[in-house]
């Protein structure tokens, strides 16, 4: 086994010429960080216009995005360190950890003394989620292509972005990958409807079925209380997503009856969103997919613009600096036409995948035989159409 090096091993020669680099690479990081700080001050003092612009009714131009690309480190390296121990200049940082389906089960019987009833197979979750999305008005395209680009095609009801062992890079799980404070706004905005219609299926039940189901509607009306007990705010319910008995919320995303109102709810409320705003046209998938990603508001900002100005508008334009760095597809597909173009070219592929043709299936199997003008589907459509 290789002797770890001593500091009395290296020569004076080997660290002055690190010490030199270090000092190239540290003046080359100094300065591309004030060029790339301006940028993305730069990108923020346009999205605080654009808003504004949008709040008195008026016309948002080209000139009101950010128009050239952002700044690419493009300097020396950092050179290795040939004294032993850890670099001086570079501090630690503590990673949050970010929780796995087994801490959201086990905080759920922590804090609430309840588990989340999982699906004895993925079809028979599909089929609730189609189910419920079908007669709330979201579209079996939008939500298979959907399903198709968040998760490869193949994903369960409880896959969990960027899972690797026991570790995940996010809190997104599902078909349409919510975080933990997608989980806890959608209890606090749709709570009380979740409610009502678990409430409305225990009055069809008898026996141990009746008796879990009065159980879970009482757990989930504990639940809306927490997520209700802050005002409606996205940093406030990131605050409370970020603790255990937030990770205990999440874990209705695993549940057969809950899960499938959350998924769909997650894209219901931005084609709400959209109406409410006065974009009649149907979302098409990949534009859905983009308020999926970036949220409501930002996401509309993209679906709104004029395929002309789409295609010279760089994608950073709707990104924080830190979440544009960490998503190469932003970056590779760096204008709003080839970031909504590359969404629709994986929602193709993926499409053709095992679990999308599923899910499709099983749309077609909870399609109503009469149709649209089925009383039941026309009402529950008339919110979104």
């Amino acid at each position: 086994m290789a002797q770890a090096v001593s500091a009395q091993e290296v020569s004076p020669q080997a660290v002055a010429e690190y010490r030199r680099k270090l000092k190239d690479y540290l003046e080359a990081r100094s300065a591309f960080e004030e060029v790339a700080s301006a940028y993305w001050n730069a990108i923020a003092e346009k999205r605080r216009t654009r808003n504004a612009k949008r709040r008195a009714h008026q016309a948002v131009m080209l000139d009101d995005y950010v128009l050239t690309q952002p700044p690419v480190y493009a300097g020396p390296k950092r050179p290795v360190n040939p004294l032993p121990g850890p670099e001086p200049e570079e501090p630690h940082r503590e990673r949050k950890y970010i929780p796995v389906v087994t801490d959201l089960v086990k905080a759920a019987a922590d804090y609430f003394q309840w588990t989340p009833d999982r699906p004895a197979s993925e079809i028979d979750f599909k089929r609730a989620y189609a189910r419920f999305a079908e007669n709330t008005g979201l579209t079996r395209e939008q939500a298979v292509r959907v399903y198709a680009f968040e998760t490869g095609g193949n994903g369960n009801h409880a896959s969990q972005s960027g899972f690797h062992g026991s570790r995940a890079i996010s809190t997104a799980i599902g078909y349409n990958q919510l975080l933990t404070t997608n989980t806890v706004e959608l209890l606090a905005e749709q709570g009380p409807e979740f409610i009502r219609l678990l409430t409305d299926r225990a009055a069809s039940l008898s026996g141990p079925a009746r008796k879990a189901m009065d159980h879970k509607v009482a757990v989930l009306k504990r639940m809306v209380a927490l997520a209700r007990s802050v005002p409606d705010d996205w940093s406030q319910h990131e605050k409370i997503g970020d603790t255990p008995q937030g990770w205990a919320l999440h874990a209705m995303v695993l549940d057969i009856d809950v899960g499938p109102m959350l998924q769909t709810h997650k894209l219901l409320t931005s084609v709400i969103f959209a109406r409410a705003k006065g974009y009649i046209r149907p979302l098409s998938a990949a534009e859905l997919e983009m308020m999926n990603l970036t949220g409501d508001g930002t996401g509309l900002d993209m679906v709104t613009m004029p395929q002309a100005m789409r295609e010279q508008v760089p994608t950073s334009n709707f990104f924080q600096r830190a979440g544009y760095e960490r998503n190469p597809v932003a970056i590779r597909n760096n204008t709003v036409a080839k970031l909504l173009a590359i969404t629709d070219s994986r929602m193709d592929a993926n499409s053709n995948q095992p679990g999308a043709r599923e899910l499709a299936a099983a749309f077609q199997k909870v399609a109503q035989p009469c149709g649209p003008s089925c009383p039941a589907t026309a009402s529950a459509r008339s919110a979104v159409r």
